[in-house]
């Protein structure tokens, strides 16, 4: 009986090496740190999607000083998690990235201003100082100065633009008019500091017809071609569906997941989560949202032609049945 027994445990041990050396790894760079923004890849890898689908999934954190096109470029991932103005942009230049899923299906950024400060619409923009972040964040904020027909080299005309930090001292600091926020961060840091709602001018880009398509997922076109590469992407795009759809159903046990992956401030994250929550679609690319992201960007060239090949609905047409 014990042979028997030992027998099969040795059995179970060897079908689970096996299993595991047979997962096929996959190396995914995040856009920033560990945090709500990213619960359902953390919720993917904890509750086991990606291992069901044969996956050995690596969750890269980024920061302020990585630019996760940079990196896919540099063969330091097999796939990303960025904007899309940022990845057309990319592509522009020579980053031959593909868009293969859109987790993201609204936008989370905003403008928010003092009520008791000089801004209080769009008009009064003129002659003030606006906070913008860089590394690719900017490209939503100068399309819809375009749009409004603002220079951003300062002056009575025109906008002076505050290269801004991820936080809200800017506004606090009063060294802007008003600054970015994201609807599941920032925003929240401007109330914990001790604004109240009913203080603030909200611009919400989604509302104003502004947004421009966040947090995507992308690859290497070159790797596309390659049917084992397709199909592997095919089983992330799923799990990591899965994964989104149970952060959005569970969002304190996903705020859990993510602070076991190194997010920081378990209130903090319990509300992200559940903020992000309300921009999450079905992964599936809106053709329109795309369209209106590459003009946005063609209108301000930001890029310099209108981009072809950019996405895929290939992936997801396999994976979102």
């Amino acid at each position: 009986m014990k042979r028997l027994i030992v027998s099969m445990l040795a059995g179970a041990m060897s079908l689970a090496v096996v299993q595991a050396w047979a997962a096929d790894k996959v190396t995914l760079q995040l856009k920033w740190v560990a945090q709500g923004q990213f619960a359902g890849y953390f919720v993917a890898k904890d509750k086991g999607f990606y291992e069901e689908e044969g996956l050995d999934v690596e969750i890269k954190p980024g920061g302020p000083d990585v630019a996760p096109e940079q990196v896919i470029a540099g063969g330091g991932a097999d796939v990303i998690v960025t904007w899309m103005a940022a990845g057309l942009s990319a592509r522009d230049k020579g980053v031959p990235l593909v868009n293969i899923a859109q987790p993201f299906a609204k936008s989370g950024l905003e403008l928010i201003c003092p009520k008791d400060g000089p801004v209080k619409t769009e008009a009064d923009f003129k002659g003030h100082t606006l906070g913008v972040w860089f590394f690719g964040n900017e490209y939503p904020f100068y399309a819809w100065m375009n749009k409004l027909g603002l220079p951003t080299e300062g002056g009575p005309d025109g906008v002076t633009v505050l290269k801004q930090s991820f936080d809200v001292q800017p506004l606090i600091q009063k060294q802007a008019d008003c600054i970015s926020v994201m609807t599941y961060n920032e925003y929240w840091q401007a109330i914990d500091a001790g604004f109240k709602p009913e203080d603030l001018v909200v611009f919400n880009y989604t509302e104003l017809g502004n947004d421009l398509l966040e947090d995507g997922l992308y690859v290497l076109e070159d790797k596309l071609k390659d049917p084992a590469f397709e199909d592997k992407m095919v089983r992330f795009v799923r799990a990591s569906m899965k994964g989104w759809h149970y952060a959005v159903e569970n969002p304190e046990e996903a705020a859990g997941m993510v602070l076991d992956a190194g997010g920081q401030d378990e209130n903090h994250q319990k509300r992200m989560v559940g903020e992000v929550a309300k921009l999450i679609g079905d992964g599936k690319l809106d053709p329109a949202l795309y369209e209106r992201t590459a003009k946005a960007l063609l209108d301000q060239k930001i890029v310099t032609k209108e981009p072809e090949g950019a996405y895929t609905t290939a992936i997801t047409d396999k994976a979102l049945k």
